[in-house]
């Protein structure tokens, strides 16, 4: 563990139960829109304290109010027994205020050790200290357990990756309060325990820790409080261990939900997409046999680098192949582009939404009709019919349960999880049989994810094969008819009925022998 928070002059007990951060009738508003009204939050040293809501609850708002981006409309803000009235990012994070968001804040053009510093470099007589730098950005990540090549330029770098150079940015500024925003989302289960050590040992230093996490079993690692927001106002804050898992779902949401994962009526058909022996230019496949059906979940699990996500991205034209062949409705395809695969009936949900998904300057409308232009409903001889974009649109985004429901809202202004609708709606704008998920929940809230899965669950009922990839392994497993299991870009497992348990998952993750696609679900 390094100085930054071993040596930390805040390990005492006797403040332990005085707020270090409170924040009273917090309200803001967005151009009429209240984000948050009259929400009082704090936080203690030393403690976990785990936000919890719906996507569009608030949540995203206070953390950002916390962080000096967003300053409040009324209320007050008080950090260690002073009161910050205009605070900025620069001052909060001078003041020991370090957050990590969902959305990454790095310059993808400069180098990990750069992206640590920014803003921050080690200076000698005004020249920078390149060695300092080195020595102590080698020493942080070395105590993150992190494996980061620091001379690696992060626009080159796997989102897992990306995600641990926030991490390790964070806590290069020693924090006092540090705001962690679904921080596991894209690491493997390994890296996830290494953080959670990590939290552990910066509790004990007397930081404060604010965890933004719809992962039920990480509040239950980590929590000591619970603050539940619900349309922008606090619902509750209750001590973690004296409140049951169902009772916190039913105060997000305003309501019971009965289960988290739907049980899905597979019924596997004809073959809709096969692989023969591929493998991708980069080696992230390698000789890649795979199958699936109609009227089935194919799932698709592995660690962060296994070459799930590669695997979709080869079916739908993003990876450039090296050899092998891919069959759609047996038919082997020679050219491979996403403009030939949705002509083909198949479509793709990337799982970075902000950089590969959406275009988040624009509205929703142009977002969920941008892959359907050439659709004769639409255009009308290259001129686009803006009359009937906007009714398939409104009709798509209906069916999702979009909220707002507005279609000249840009996507940037939306909540994660309706992020996620408006990238789904184009699933419902062309005649489509295959739809491809890369990390189809990542980020977003309970009752969102139920909303995604009814989605998977309509294409079922149509007869269309679905490819599900996703780390969370209960997620995968529940979802899926048939897994597959992908380690070090083979193929090393599949399963299916009783064998389809997270033991043999686990078990398969570090099998390095390929196995030979069956596909012969009944």
């Amino acid at each position: 563990m390094s100085e930054a928070f071993v040596e930390s002059p805040l390990m005492v007990k006797e403040k332990a139960l005085e707020p270090i951060l409170i924040l009273r009738g917090i309200t803001k508003r967005f151009q009429g829109i209240t984000a948050l009204r009259q929400v009082d939050f704090d936080v203690r040293p030393g403690e976990v304290h785990v936000l919890f809501g719906e996507n569009g609850a608030g949540k995203s708002t206070l953390i950002n109010v916390i962080a000096g981006t967003f300053q409040p409309d009324e209320g007050s803000y008080h950090f260690d027994g002073e009161d910050l009235g205009s605070l900025t990012p620069h001052r909060a994070r001078d003041a020991g205020i370090c957050a990590v968001f969902q959305e990454f804040s790095l310059a993808p053009n400069l180098t990990v050790i750069e992206n640590v510093f920014l803003g921050r470099e080690i200076k000698r007589r005004g020249v920078l200290d390149l060695a300092a730098m080195r020595s102590r950005a080698g020493r942080l990540i070395a105590d993150l357990g992190f494996e980061l090549e620091l001379d690696r330029q992060v626009g080159t770098l796997s989102r897992a990756h990306q995600q641990m150079v926030e991490i390790a940015k964070a806590l290069l500024g020693e924090p006092r309060i540090l705001i962690l925003d679904e921080p596991t989302a894209s690491l493997t289960e390994r890296e996830a325990e290494r953080l959670f050590e990590l939290v552990a040992a910066l509790k004990l230093c007397g930081v404060g820790i604010i965890y933004v996490s719809h992962r039920m079993r990480e509040i239950r690692a980590l929590a000591d409080r619970i603050t539940v927001l619900r349309d922008g106002q606090l619902v509750r804050t209750l001590d973690a261990a004296s409140v049951q898992d169902s009772e916190l779902v039913e105060l997000m949401t305003g309501r019971k939900i009965d289960g988290f994962f739907p049980n899905f009526d597979h019924k596997p058909g004809r073959i809709a997409i096969e692989l023969r022996g591929l493998s991708a230019a980069r080696g992230a496949i390698k000789g890649v046999n795979f199958l699936a059906r109609a009227g089935e979940i194919t799932g698709i699990a592995g660690l962060v680098g296994c070459g799930k996500s590669e695997l979709v991205r080869a079916i739908y034209g993003l990876e450039q192949i090296e050899r092998g062949e891919i069959r759609i409705h047996d038919e082997a395809q020679l050219t491979l582009s996403p403009r030939h695969s949705l002509r083909r009936g198949v479509v793709y949900f990337p799982a970075n939404r902000a950089t590969e998904g959406l275009a988040l300057a624009r509205i929703v409308r142009e977002n969920a009709s941008m892959s359907s232009l050439d659709v004769p409903g639409i255009a009308r001889r290259g001129i686009l019919d803006m009359r009937t974009e906007r009714s398939l649109v409104q009709r798509a985004v209906d069916r999702l349960k979009l909220r707002p429901p507005n279609l000249e809202r840009p996507a940037g202004k939306l909540s994660g999880g309706n992020r996620q609708k408006v990238m789904l709606a184009r699933g419902l704008m062309r005649d489509l049989s295959i739809f491809l998920f890369d990390e189809p929940t990542v980020g977003i809230d309970v009752s969102a994810k139920r909303e995604v899965y009814d989605f998977m669950g309509r294409l079922l009922a149509a007869g269309a094969a679905v490819v599900v990839v996703s780390s969370e392994l209960p997620e995968v497993l529940a979802l899926s008819n048939r897994l597959y299991v992908m380690h070090h870009g083979h193929i090393v497992n599949e399963l299916e009925g009783n064998e389809k348990t997270e033991q043999n998952v686990l078990a398969s993750f570090f099998r390095d022998e390929p196995i030979h696609a069956t596909g012969t679900a009944s």
